[in-house]
């Protein structure tokens, strides 16, 4: 295929992504405003009143990047789980297999539907947000790169969980089972610096914390973690994933019978 054609074979799968999660938007747009919303009203407003400032900021501001990034997070990974397991399953990915199309190009197809997603979902979500706290901007270059990192890396891991998942059931284990529970630990409502030391180090493990305290600093401009250390975890899961994803490709697992 000449660059034209591998353009247009990205420029399709693209669309497709982006038109199928558009389509139901109330199913995948709206919910996560809603739970936004009802994050602020109970977490912030209730009790943040009670807690006071963290980190120098109310507590309303502090949550913010967290609840942003949470989404952007969680429907990243949805839509190309989502997507790939429906390939597989309505028979139609076999049609792309066996295009000439490279692989990578089909990757890259679906991921940017994710990152597409969570973009769309990421602003909805701070338009919520202004209602209850004003949204700084640190740092707008610091904010976009981690962006893109982050849905890139959590697109490619609904990726794989697409390519291996062999049940509708299948999709949703990592989702409940690994990746709400990191979600939640990862410092969305809390700076770990509340944590008692041995519980600071644990968390350390978890790389969603990285993303998390990374995004905050673009908009807040603090960090518990040091931004350069966030950029290379990131860039690291991200390079890793993506080696993957196209060696399961190439390799057929998962995705021919």
């Amino acid at each position: 295929m000449n660059a034209n054609e591998i353009f247009i074979a990205y420029k399709t799968i693209v669309i497709r992504e982006v038109l199928r999660f558009m389509r139901i938007w109330m199913q995948t747009v709206l919910p996560p405003m809603i739970t936004t919303a009802l994050y602020f009203v109970i977490f912030g407003h209730l009790i943040g009143n009670r807690i006071g400032e963290m980190d120098g900021y109310s507590y309303m501001e502090f949550m913010v990047p967290g609840l942003i990034m949470m989404s952007i997070i969680t429907n990243s990974y949805a839509n190309v789980v989502s997507s790939v397991y429906g390939a597989k399953f309505q028979h139609h990915i076999e049609e792309m297999l066996v295009s000439p199309m490279p692989n990578w190009v089909m990757l890259l197809g679906f991921i940017t539907g994710g990152m597409a997603r969570g973009l769309v979902v990421g602003l909805a979500v701070s338009v919520v947000a202004l209602f209850f706290a004003p949204l700084h901007i640190h740092n707008f270059f610091v904010i976009a790169l981690v962006f893109m990192l982050t849905s890139g890396l959590f697109a490619l891991g609904g990726f794989l969980n697409g390519i291996f998942a062999n049940s509708f059931d299948h999709i949703s284990i990592v989702p409940t089972f690994v990746l709400t529970p990191l979600t939640y630990l990862g410092g969305v409502f809390y700076s770990i610096h509340m944590l008692p030391e041995i519980w600071q180090k644990v968390s350390l493990a978890n790389p969603i914390l990285y993303m998390i305290n990374a995004f905050r600093y673009g908009i807040l401009g603090q960090s518990d973690i040091k931004l350069w250390v966030s950029l290379l975890v990131l860039i690291a899961f991200s390079g890793g994933l993506f080696t993957a994803s196209l060696w399961f490709l190439k390799r057929g697992y998962g995705v021919r019978q």
